[in-house]
């Protein structure tokens, strides 16, 4: 058994593909019309196509539902975050926040209500920690983990 990709139900296939372009930098690396497959492990299904796979023709696909999410790290939160402030189109679940462990986050949905998370990479968290005088063991301590997962950061 291996685990391939994530599939998501898309309404317009061609908004979702320039959505994840322009906005995550995702390429396609094949594109079947009804069945996209993006850098990154996802996979873009049309609506209609999705219903016939599934076997539920009359039933509805439920789009915003808030049960899941895609997640990214960004090296550059701040330039990230300065780029989807330019876009005008971006409907936020919430701005930028700092989670209690050091990692900032921001939520926003795609065109199709689905929720994209970029969080910081957790290196540049432990960096950022490292280099303001915390010792490996204190920026643990601060970040609530195991000693071992800070230092395999680090490595």
């Amino acid at each position: 058994m291996k685990y391939t990709c994530t599939l998501i139900v898309v309404r317009n296939i061609e908004k979702a593909k320039q959505f994840y372009h322009d906005v995550l930098g995702l390429e396609i690396v094949a594109d079947f019309g009804a069945n996209v497959t993006l850098t990154g492990g996802i996979a873009l299904q049309t609506a209609d196509t999705w219903k016939g796979f599934i076997h539920k023709q009359d039933e509805e696909i439920v789009f915003g539902n808030n049960a899941c999410e895609l997640y990214f790290e960004e090296d550059d939160m701040d330039g990230f975050v300065t780029k989807l402030n330019t876009m005008k189109s971006i409907e936020y679940v919430h701005p930028l926040f700092e989670h209690s462990w050091g990692q900032r986050v921001v939520r926003f949905y795609d065109v199709d209500k689905h929720i994209i998370e970029v969080g910081e990479n957790m290196i540049m968290v432990v960096k950022s920690f490292i280099n303001t005088g915390l010792s490996i063991e204190e920026t643990a301590t601060r970040m609530d983990v195991p000693v071992d997962y800070v230092r395999s950061l680090l490595t």
